[in-house]
């Protein structure tokens, strides 16, 4: 199974560290994918800039309107996207549960939709197609 994981962040969490305490703690999750990469759990992932470079688009009155950050407010942000292949929930959380990221915040995990997702498929194909 396909499961996404969000990883979220306390920008405040990284305010005060050295950059050599950085460049550890990004190590530290490197290394931890390749271990993903080496079971075959990893399937991608993307990192994100802070949520301060966010733009959020709601529509009011038939009306886009694009505001300046994200839409939730909170501390915590998202802060990258992890794609994994696990056998199930259990598994997917057990995976996960041993990222060094789960120390700067918690880590949000739920299955793909494999039924929206074929739907998607078969669409990129047919635009691929003409």
């Amino acid at each position: 199974m396909k499961f996404i994981c969000l990883g979220y962040a306390d920008d405040s969490a990284w305010e005060g560290k050295s950059a050599a305490e950085l460049e550890a703690m990004m190590e530290e999750c490197f290394a931890y994918d390749d271990e993903l990469r080496r079971g075959g759990h990893w399937i991608g992932g993307e990192a994100l800039q802070s949520a301060r470079n966010a733009v959020t688009l709601t529509v009011r009155n038939g009306e886009t309107v694009v505001t300046d950050g994200p839409y939730a407010e909170t501390k915590e942000q998202i802060g990258g996207i992890l794609l994994l292949e696990a056998r199930d929930l259990n598994h997917a959380v057990a995976l996960m549960s041993k990222h060094p990221g789960i120390k700067v915040g918690p880590f949000e995990i739920r299955p793909a939709d494999e039924e929206i997702n074929a739907l998607i498929a078969a669409r990129e194909l047919a635009a691929q197609q003409g």
